[in-house]
């Protein structure tokens, strides 16, 4: 049970979060974790918490909410059971009208519920979630198309199906994953590439889709991509000062191959008269080849 201050998990030196218990830094669960006026807590379980009434966004879009009405919804929570792990203080309720059942958001995972990350950011138990409205069903054998694991032979709460092409299916782990590294720029269905429904509709089923860049642009993974290839790759390179060096005309000048653009050589180093304007190593290759 959450105390209405400060709470540090056993054995541990760190504040752990007023919400759900645990002192876990990991963003791409949790949401930041924050420390304000003496008290921990984690986005994810501020944004879902029933009864947190928020004023806005920050410059970092985050929420922003009075500490005093925290610590009400600290005091209400203390009272209510997770029917995930059975410990006090869920701070997050169905929101299906009339459902009493409530949870930690770091539980919503194992209990089978939905926390929609959008709009109201509404948070369902496994009773009431909302399901695809497809009829189809995976074939025998069919396997993820992400893992390529079996999907077993039905949709359920870990098996999903696209809905604008109804053939890619893919479990709910494996689509997460995917929508966190390509971002909502980029997120869309991996076999028909279909973004419309199939962003929407994986909204609706929980997936979290972060707004940003993917993952591979942030980290600059394919940036030796463009990057112009810089030095001569003859096998006998004749300048004085070594296979880097290049001028911008004349027997220096660096050729790089028509067909591929990774492999360059010096007129001088080729033979290459002054009036050849392109090079392919493939088509010289082939000439040695005939001459031996």
């Amino acid at each position: 049970m959450m105390s209405e201050g400060t709470q540090e998990a056993a054995g541990s030196t760190e504040l752990a979060c007023v919400l759900c218990g645990q002192v876990d830094d990991k963003p791409s669960i949790f949401g930041k974790r924050y420390e304000m006026y003496g008290l921990c807590f984690h986005a994810y379980c501020v944004g879902f918490a029933n009864g947190l009434c928020q004023h806005g966004i920050d410059n970092q879009n985050r929420g922003l909410f009075h500490i005093e009405h925290l610590i009400d919804l600290m005091r209400v929570a203390a009272q209510k059971l997770c029917f995930v792990c059975g410990k006090m203080g869920a701070s997050v309720t169905c929101a299906e009208p009339g459902c009493t059942r409530s949870f930690h958001f770091p539980c919503a995972r194992e209990g089978q519920c939905v926390t929609q990350h959008f709009g109201d950011h509404r948070s369902f138990c496994w009773e009431h979630l909302p399901h695809q409205p497809v009829e189809t069903a995976p074939m025998q054998d069919t396997t993820c198309i992400i893992c390529l694991e079996p999907v077993g032979d039905s949709r359920s709460y870990v098996t999903m199906v696209c809905p604008a092409c109804q053939h890619a299916w893919f479990h709910r782990a494996c689509i997460q994953k995917m929508a966190k590294s390509a971002g909502l720029r980029c997120f869309q269905c991996p076999l028909c590439r279909d973004r419309e429904r199939f962003v929407q509709e994986m909204l609706n089923l929980g997936i979290y889709i972060p707004v940003r860049k993917p993952k591979w642009e942030r980290n600059r993974a394919y940036a030796a991509l463009g990057v112009r290839h810089r030095r001569c790759d003859a096998s006998d390179c004749r300048h004085p000062h070594g296979r880097e060096q290049r001028e911008g005309e004349g027997p220096w000048q660096l050729l790089l191959c028509s067909s591929c653009a990774a492999q360059g050589t010096h007129r001088l180093c080729s033979n290459l008269s002054p009036s050849t304007t392109s090079w392919d190593t493939n088509v010289r290759q082939s000439v040695l080849e005939r001459h031996r």
